[in-house]
């Protein structure tokens, strides 16, 4: 595959190691990676294999071991430092929402502005943007516990779109949801990101969520982490519900389900 002439995350040959109590754990071996401009691109993996490390060193959380991260052109770390600059290019959303319960909805999507100095007219217009962007309006002024486990995961996603970055970083966003719930979520995270054409890495556990949503799915193995495949998800957009009845989509299911046993048999 041909490198585009700016992705949006570079990895060479990315590596990271944990320091325990009882010996140093292996959490992701070297790894290259490019995600391009506007893709969206999931991590899908066992649990341990390296899937939440790589996305939060994507998010300047954890730093590599060894290797080097660029975001957008510029290198995330440099001489152990994140790079401010680059940060700013990052949006990051959570299983768990974690909303500020004293502050209204509005005002939880307002608060990164508001860190930045932002003019209140100004950010209260963005915030109020954004809860129609996500589908809650109407819900400015309500408090965090007023809302389901649904509309806090919008008004999460609405905050981290608040200063406009370009990277939209998802770790099991809809993780903790009934069926029925992330199922429209889903709908809505696509929507949003036709709409925003962001580029966007999200963390699942969820097969079938890794294909309806993905424009590529990385497979990784059992730590430590590597790249045990990419699959490109040839589906047109917008994908409606109906498509995970399909054969096409319960043949990439079956493929990927089956890779995952045979990593369980293997034992890694």
């Amino acid at each position: 595959m041909v490198e585009p002439a700016h992705p949006a995350v570079v990895f060479r040959a990315v590596e990271k190691w944990f320091s325990t109590r009882d010996a140093p754990v292996h959490a992701l071996a070297a790894t290259d990676l490019t995600v391009s401009e506007g893709e969206f691109l999931v991590l899908l993996g066992p649990s341990g294999c390296g899937k939440t490390t790589m996305l939060r060193m994507i998010g300047g959380l954890v730093a590599p071991t060894s290797g080097e991260i660029a975001v957008e052109g510029r290198d995330l770390w440099h001489n152990g430092q994140r790079q401010a600059q680059t940060l700013a290019e990052l949006g990051m959303v959570f299983q768990d929402a974690n909303l500020f319960p004293w502050l209204s909805v509005e005002q939880n999507i307002a608060l990164p502005l508001e860190l930045k100095g932002v003019p209140a007219a100004e950010r209260l217009a963005r915030a109020r943007a954004l809860t129609r962007l996500v589908g809650i309006q109407g819900f400015e002024a309500r408090w965090p516990r007023e809302l389901s486990g649904g509309m806090r995961q919008r008004a999460a996603i609405a905050r981290a779109l608040s200063y406009d970055p370009r990277i939209l970083l998802m770790d099991e966003p809809f993780g903790a949801l009934d069926a029925m719930t992330r199922e429209a979520m889903n709908l809505e995270l696509q929507r949003i990101w036709l709409e925003t054409r962001k580029t966007v890495v999200l963390v699942t556990h969820s097969i079938a969520e890794a294909v309806f949503l993905g424009d590529r799915i990385l497979l990784l193995s059992p730590r430590p982490g590597r790249v045990d495949m990419a699959l490109e998800v040839p589906f047109a957009r917008p994908r409606a519900p109906d498509l995970q009845s399909s054969a096409e989509f319960q043949a990439i299911v079956l493929r990927l389900r089956h890779r995952l046993n045979d990593m369980a048999q293997d034992g890694g």
